[in-house]
């Protein structure tokens, strides 16, 4: 189902991108648009993941690194990993204080992690493994591929739409610009449509059977909605159509914040994972304060 929806959305992305051509450049631009976008299209389906990495300023963390923080973090992922049956991913850092992580990648076998140095600094390590299972459930959804590329596509289609809008006013006049303006609105709608937010929820049901309590994710989940709001993540600020990918919206409301929007209400999703907790006979308290010592010290 997830590819099946992915080639959808090629599709529609596709669409947005000869009408666009059409408008700056008539027939001939149509013509270059569809070729532009038939390229982009098998460009996306085998290296988004790459480009959102290299977007959002992930470095790869590496097997033998002298880090005991990064050290620590890459050896929970990969018990983690195992826990859920699926293969390691490659594990990456994103140097941003706000507290955030997501996951990418066409399918299990090529996936990646990332999380912000803010979630491993202020999170403890239970927490972070919450947030990461949480990830890993994206992976073992299927959900990252058709993340990955609509992140990739509408990031485009809304560079596009605001280069016809300076250089293509010859071509399509004051009302085809009032046009073209629409076009980046269109593809955060299609964002919101290809990503359903019940996939939150989803993944964080599965994320808390793989790290076996629910409540560390809810906790982490509060610590970083809060962190999101004091702290600016300026590759998201910079790439808002790739705010859905993050486990919350790194947007801190800059006018994107609403637009691009896929995040159901953090409140919603605590409520839903105590009530997991419930269910499992898990004692509803908070995760284990930060400790003194140690990589999440």
């Amino acid at each position: 189902m997830g590819t099946a929806k992915t080639f959808i959305l090629l599709a529609a992305m596709t669409a947005i991108f000869m009408a666009i051509g059409f408008l700056v450049g008539g027939t001939v631009g149509m013509a270059i648009a569809f070729v532009v976008a038939a390229g982009m299209n098998v460009f996306a389906w085998w290296n988004s993941d790459k480009m959102v990495l290299r977007m959002q300023g992930a470095q790869e963390v590496p097997e033998g690194t002298s880090n005991p923080m990064l050290r620590a973090f890459r050896q929970d992922v990969a018990k983690l990993a195992d826990a859920a049956g699926l293969p390691q991913p490659k594990v990456y850092v994103i140097d941003t204080p706000q507290p955030n992580a997501f996951a990418t990648g066409r399918d299990p076998k090529n996936a990646a992690v990332a999380a912000t140095t803010g979630l491993l600094n202020m999170l403890t390590r239970e927490e972070v493994a919450g947030v990461m299972a949480h990830e890993l459930a994206h992976v073992q959804n299927r959900d990252t591929l058709t993340m990955t590329v609509t992140a990739t596509l509408a990031g485009a289609i809304g560079m596009l739409a605001n280069f016809a809008l300076f250089f293509g006013r010859e071509r399509a006049g004051l009302l085809g610009s009032i046009a073209i303006m629409i076009f980046a609105p269109m593809a955060a709608g299609l964002v919101q449509m290809a990503i359903s937010r019940s996939r939150e929820y989803e993944a964080d049901a599965r994320g808390a059977e793989i790290c076996g309590n629910p409540l560390w994710l809810a906790s982490a989940l509060e610590k970083i909605e809060r962190g999101a709001r004091a702290q600016i993540n300026p590759y998201a600020e910079r790439n808002p159509a790739m705010a859905h990918m993050y486990i919350s919206n790194p947007l801190n409301g800059r006018g994107a914040d609403n637009l691009f929007s896929t995040h159901p209400s953090t409140a919603n999703r605590v409520e839903a994972l105590r009530r997991m907790a419930g269910e499992m006979g898990i004692s509803n308290a908070p995760a284990p304060a930060a400790r003194s010592a140690g990589p999440w010290g």
